[in-house]
């Protein structure tokens, strides 16, 4: 494995303080330091309860991040619904046919960019709160495309914390970066821990990382 290396955090935002005591009162707690560019991707791991939504819509008020983020896109067909989670940032998508929303999604930051303002995507890898073999790679195509940073959120329901401290630079050697990706989240422990996917491509190679009965 390559050593991991963290970036710095220049870049400093200014949260609410209501939706910071929100998440006390549910006794959870945010770390987070600031950013290290105005444009990244953000994953958020693990994804196994609807609760996660919450705690993740909560954490991103309480440190002032405009993030855009994946969703189904039946879920914006809801009446109300919809147009609120297009309100918080979501972005519709067909589960099954993400590619052409990368490139938007590369189209986006390099408009982002090019305007010297913040754009941040954040993703939950697993994509669905069900268990799967693995890590869907939109957000490593998006990350190694736009030449961004990666952030490494984590949601612990044992510690209930929050931990958006983590910046990284994807290297390129995809089992080097899941390897440093499974270190960084080692621990870590969902609200349903059983259903966690294991911190691997989705293409890897049948039988790894196979779900324990």
């Amino acid at each position: 494995m390559q050593p991991i290396e963290k970036l710095p955090h220049p870049v400093q935002l200014r949260g609410s303080p209501l939706a910071r005591w929100v998440l006390a009162l549910l006794g959870w707690k945010v770390r987070f330091e600031g950013l290290p560019a105005p444009q990244g991707v953000l994953v958020v791991y693990p994804h196994t309860s609807n609760w996660d939504f919450i705690v993740a819509i909560l954490a991103k008020w309480a440190v002032g991040l405009e993030l855009n983020f994946w969703a189904k896109d039946t879920l914006f067909r809801l009446p109300g619904f919809g147009r609120w989670l297009q309100w918080v940032g979501g972005v519709p998508v067909r589960r099954h046919a993400p590619q052409g929303v990368v490139a938007q999604v590369v189209a986006s930051v390099a408009q982002a960019r090019a305007q010297q303002r913040l754009y941040w995507l954040g993703l939950s890898p697993e994509g669905t709160r069900q268990w799967t073999p693995g890590w869907r790679s939109g957000f490593y195509q998006v990350a190694l495309r736009a030449g961004v940073p990666l952030g490494v959120v984590s949601l612990d329901y044992q510690r209930k914390l929050v931990n958006a401290t983590t910046f990284i630079a994807l290297t390129g050697n995809q089992e080097a970066d899941f390897a440093n990706l499974a270190a960084l989240l080692a621990g870590v422990q969902g609200k349903n821990p059983a259903l966690a996917a294991p911190i691997q491509p989705l293409s890897a190679p049948h039988g790894v990382g196979k779900r324990k009965e």
